[in-house]
């Protein structure tokens, strides 16, 4: 097959573009959007319209949903295949989103409850994957040295929202809104599995949340429905995942040596020993592996789905500790081959066993490797993808 694969960054891209090789793929790559942020969509269709008419492609792929390639496509009946990896995604919600030549693949099962009505027989439920091989070869790669060099107790690697929290933009004035979402905030903090925000956002709240938040994102396709998104998914989930983050890791430092690798201010977090940022490709694979615990904290914005981050930790042999989500049952066994907390108080007391339990611990993080290296990987993924976008 020819595809046309769009870039932009994704970490995701490279094992992607791997994998389409790997079966045999002929691919053709737009990077013009990697080097130039400011490329703009009508850039984009003048230059993906020229190469799709000047040589024939069987598919043109991205991560994540770019409504220009599906307008493009659409136009030239060329099947638009892309893979959701982010959340949350506003483009999900263009109406080109239902074009007949979209192929979308969601890996949230909540977010997909919700966008395949939009397109039934053109939307698709896929959980995200790890290249197992790539890992190990950067580990086995490694000296000693340094390999020592990122052995660590509890780790934990990622943003604290604490720079890119849009909630911050929200005036807070002691009034009756300000009351009634930091109760939600609060109720949710103690809520895990289930993220119940959309549900209970009234539209006089949301309406008087726009209202008190200056420069609230504005969507070219903005109605009713993406309103309730924004405050919910964009807004109001990042402030729950900063104080979620902030607390969590205060506490479990208190008790325990905690290694901390971010971009984010950490003032307020003085028990951490702060490492900046790490290398997604040459150190995270060691930071995983030679890590006895890695905390996982689910960005809220991701209702259901296991995050990247799980399958990379596992991927890695690390053993995994992640806050519970409802899908982690249907793919791995819960103290088999990954650990989940569902409060502060689990979460310590389950850190303080698996630091006591070494031996239990290393077996927990081999089985579930084990698991990811042979039914979760990128070939697996996509041999399903294009199962279901050429229905073979």
């Amino acid at each position: 097959m020819n595809v046309l694969f769009y870039r932009y960054g994704s970490i995701c891209e490279p094992d992607m573009l791997s994998t389409f090789m790997e079966f045999g793929f002929q691919v053709t790559e737009i990077t013009e959007e990697v080097k130039n942020k400011n490329f703009t969509p009508e850039q984009g269709v003048n230059l993906v319209s020229r190469i799709l008419m000047d040589q024939p492609h069987d598919f043109v792929f991205s991560i994540n949903f770019y409504p220009f390639l599906a307008e493009v496509c659409n136009i030239l009946k060329i099947r638009y295949l892309c893979w959701i990896v982010d959340s949350p995604v506003t483009e999900l919600y263009a109406a080109s989103i239902r074009h007949p030549w979209n192929r979308v693949f969601l890996f949230d099962r909540v977010l997909y409850e919700e966008i395949a009505p939009m397109n039934p027989a053109h939307i698709f439920y896929l959980p995200l994957a790890v290249n197992t091989e790539q890992k190990q070869a950067v580990i086995a790669a490694a000296s000693e040295k340094e390999k020592m060099r990122f052995q660590s107790d509890i780790t934990f690697v990622g943003s604290l929202y604490t720079e890119k929290c849009p909630f911050d933009q929200f005036r807070q004035d002691g009034g009756f809104l300000e009351g009634y979402l930091q109760g939600l905030i609060e109720a949710q903090l103690k809520v895990y599995g289930y993220y119940f925000i959309d549900a209970v956002l009234t539209e006089k709240i949301i309406q008087d949340f726009k209202e008190n938040t200056p420069d609230f994102l504005s969507l070219p396709y903005a109605d009713a429905r993406t309103d309730r998104m924004l405050v919910s998914q964009y807004y109001i989930a990042s402030r729950i995942t900063a104080l979620e983050r902030q607390r969590m890791l205060s506490a479990v430092s208190k008790i325990f040596a905690v290694q901390l690798y971010t971009g984010s201010d950490t003032s307020l977090l003085p028990g951490l020993h702060t490492r900046g940022f790490a290398k997604t490709l040459t150190e995270m694979p060691l930071i995983f592996h030679q890590s006895r615990i890695n905390l996982n904290m689910t960005a809220k914005s991701i209702r259901s789905a296991l995050p990247l981050r799980i399958w990379d930790i596992l991927g890695c042999g690390g053993f995994c500790m992640t806050n519970f989500q409802a899908e982690i049952p249907d793919y791995f066994a819960v103290g088999e081959e990954i650990e989940t907390y569902s409060s502060q108080e689990e979460l310590l007391e389950k850190c303080a066993y698996y630091l006591e339990h070494e031996r239990r611990r290393a077996e927990i993080a081999q089985q579930g490797y084990e698991k990811v290296r042979n039914c979760h990987t990128y070939p697996i993924r996509v041999s399903r993808m294009m199962e279901q976008a050429f229905e073979i």
